[in-house]
């Protein structure tokens, strides 16, 4: 890895504290059962200006005329290295990972008081973690505790995530190329599945053949917990039990994606489990990727965030209506949101190191302006469960479709390149990937 990306990024915001100081500690393990641990994920904040993967570290950034980042983490330990796997201890960290200085973890809590003093603010996480707000909370009344020998603590707190927010809402070109990585990883992971799928396969099955794949082509994990939902099970949202036999004749969804190096990707392909779409699965099919298509188009600098979804909406809608879901005018019925009953989800989210990425969505009471270098997913869908004036051939159809995309100067860029349409999905379950 280069670390002088995270090295620029941490001038980049010790430029934007001033006289202050900002604290920023990575994930905790966390105990599945017993003496065994859930796989261990850095936190993201942490990562994206540091890169440092070990558990029990802190980046201490201390803002002014001598800025400076120092690092606390865990010590050399070659009794527990011959369990847990290397260590890097103060030393070669500071080295390999470019920070002024480096230091025990233990000496966090004693060294906390002196970074703080006479410090105009302090940036914090305020209320991502107790137990570190009551940490803060105590270096602070150390430094208080010194005013009679002139010492002051700082005088404000401010939440140090508005700040990361802003700069992790647009992408640097390293993490622009761990997308497009983890894109193809995940990309061809679909394809995996779409050509391995056969009637009388659990849904698990096929969340193997995801797994195998992302971790072949060097994905660190699944970026979160995979979706392969068959049948009337595609018309749960968050469905994750993949436990159900796949039936012929039916759609099966599969949303899952990979991490490449922290960055997430995010795909949904929606395919007939037999390797033909019916009729009913092929019209609605094609409304949904007709809607995306328009997301797609949207997509340019200057428009705002919401902008895809309303192009995805009216596409939507007017597919309800021509398969019989709706009547009426369709200014009237986006109006008063009667789509909202077969999609009830926004086009898209922001993606990044984390899979709904950091980042405001308005600006005061405006959505966001789109410019170069945001990432986000556009994930139309259209989800049909049985109801009143619901025609029979349609019950228990779930669609979506979600790809990834970024802004560029002249318009968007989808990183995602599984199959997507009709053709190419058909043929890809004819003949394999």
């Amino acid at each position: 890895m280069n670390h002088e990306v995270f090295a620029a990024r941490r001038r980049n915001l010790l430029q934007r504290l001033g006289n202050g100081v900002a604290i920023v500690p990575t994930a905790p393990e966390r105990v599945r059962n017993r003496d065994t641990h859930h796989p261990y994920r850095f936190d993201s904040y942490f990562w994206y200006l540091t890169g440092f993967p070990e558990p029990e570290a802190v980046l201490v950034l201390a803002g002014g005329e001598q800025p400076q980042s120092l690092l606390f983490c865990r010590g050399k330990n070659e009794e527990r290295e011959i369990w847990d796997g290397f260590r890097y201890g103060p030393e070669a960290a500071r080295e390999a990972f470019g920070v002024d200085a480096a230091y025990p973890i233990e000496e966090l809590d004693s060294r906390l008081p002196e970074l703080l003093a006479d410090r105009a603010r302090l940036w914090h996480s305020i209320g991502h973690d107790s137990e570190w707000d009551a940490r803060i909370a105590a270096a602070l009344n150390t430094v208080r505790g010194q005013s009679r020998s002139g010492k002051r603590a700082p005088a404000e707190i401010r939440d140090l995530r508005a700040e990361l927010d802003q700069l992790r809402l647009v992408k640097d070109a390293h993490e622009l190329d761990c997308m497009q990585r983890a894109a193809d990883i995940a990309s061809a992971g679909h394809a995996r599945a779409m050509a391995a799928c056969r009637p009388g396969m659990a849904e698990y099955e096929l969340e193997a053949e995801l797994t195998y794949e992302f971790r072949r082509r060097g994905a660190s994990a699944h970026a979160y917990p995979p979706i392969v939902a068959g049948g009337a099970n595609a018309c749960i949202l968050h469905y994750v039990e993949n436990d159900k036999l796949l039936a012929d004749g039916t759609l099966v969804l599969i949303d899952a994606g990979c991490e490449v190096e922290g960055y997430a990707s995010d795909i949904t392909r929606t395919f007939p489990v037999g390797g033909r779409f019916t009729g009913p699965q092929k019209d609605a099919y094609e409304i949904v990727l007709a809607a995306q298509a328009a997301a797609i188009a949207a997509i340019r600098p200057g428009a705002h965030f919401m902008t895809p979804h309303e192009a995805a909406v009216r596409v939507l809608t007017q597919g309800m209506v021509d398969l019989g879901l709706l009547k009426g005018d369709l200014d009237t019925l986006i109006e008063g949101k009667a789509y909202s009953r077969f999609y009830m989800h926004r086009t898209g989210h922001w993606l990044g190191l984390d899979v709904h990425d950091a980042g405001e969505y308005k600006e005061g009471d405006n959505w966001m302006l789109l410019q170069p270098g945001m990432t986000l997913t556009v994930e139309p869908g259209l989800y049909i469960r049985p109801g009143e004036g619901v025609p029979e051939h349609l019950h228990g159809i779930g669609i979506r479709i979600e790809d990834d995309v970024a802004v560029t100067a002249s318009g968007c860029h989808v990183y995602t390149t599984a199959p997507r349409s009709v053709a190419e999905i058909e043929e890809v379950m004819r003949h394999g990937a």
